[in-house]
């Protein structure tokens, strides 16, 4: 676009421009709240969770950058991914405070309106989940093949995790990876090991690159933590302890993720510090 002595020159018919490059009149007229007469929360729930999925589907971006990184032993790329993914989920935690703007009796104003719909049912999510190695069995169950995405899902399901690629980066690191960790079924929770975690100790005293990139991920697990205690905390502030909408259960089952390190062995060897 060129500016002349009047202001700006307007683009020509079929010329790019902001508006139509990041296709706004899709994205701003995909907000269609259910409530008649029309509640005026239920606007800012809408735009909320669409946020969420929109950021969602940059961390799974930036997952898939991040695994190339940590695979391929390119320190620098997986420092500046994760400094990157830690700052995302500081947004997504900060998000909640517009949400709790939103009291319970404004929710309950629309909440029967969302039918079965729930964020129980977010594929994006439960990929996040699975690709931080967090799986359940009992969660495919959720999404069959009609689902969009659900051939990703699967494919986090049965793939490996970022544990998995963070395994792979600290063996070309020297450090020594047990057989039943490299060889471990994928479905199963990554566990915490002895051998890694001396290795890791090595790495922070020997290597304060690799260290600083160590911090990065322990700041990055700590923010996935927070933002699902933050989540809960809302939840039960919002609806107590009924069920979540389209059947899903609720806080109870909220409370089960809280609190599950990504790295576990980053968190077991903190006292060796």
């Amino acid at each position: 676009m060129g500016v002349s002595d009047s202001g700006p020159v307007p683009p020509a018919p079929g010329e790019l421009n902001y508006g139509s490059y990041l296709e706004l009149d899709r994205i701003l007229e995909s907000q269609h709240p259910r409530s008649a007469p029309a509640e005026h929360d239920e606007m800012l729930f809408i735009v909320i969770h669409q946020a969420y999925e929109l950021w969602f589907k940059q961390i799974l971006h930036e997952f898939d950058k991040v695994e190339r990184d940590l695979s391929s032993n390119d320190l620098y790329g997986a420092i500046h991914t994760f400094k990157r993914l830690r700052t995302i989920v500081k947004v997504l935690v900060e998000q909640m405070d517009i949400l709790e703007t939103m009291t319970p009796m404004s929710f309950t104003s629309f909440r029967d309106r969302l039918d079965t719909s729930s964020g129980f049912q977010s594929v994006q999510y439960r990929i996040f989940e699975f690709r931080l190695g967090y799986k359940r069995e009992p969660m495919m169950r959720y999404f069959d093949e009609s689902h969009h995405g659900h051939d990703r899902l699967v494919a986090a399901w049965e793939g490996r995790t970022i544990g998995d690629h963070f395994l792979e980066f600290l063996r070309q690191r020297g450090v020594r990876i047990p057989a039943e960790l490299l060889d471990r079924d994928l479905q199963q929770p990554f566990p915490a090991n002895e051998s890694v975690q001396r290795g890791l100790l090595h790495l922070y005293r020997s290597e304060p690159s690799v260290a600083i990139l160590l911090e990065l991920m322990t700041d990055f697990d700590e923010g996935v933590q927070e933002w699902r205690y933050r989540h809960v905390k809302l939840v039960e502030r919002t609806i107590g302890q009924k069920k979540g909408t389209g059947g899903s259960m609720g806080v109870e089952f909220l409370k089960k993720s809280l609190f599950l390190p990504a790295f576990p062995d980053l968190w077991a060897m903190r006292h060796e510090l």
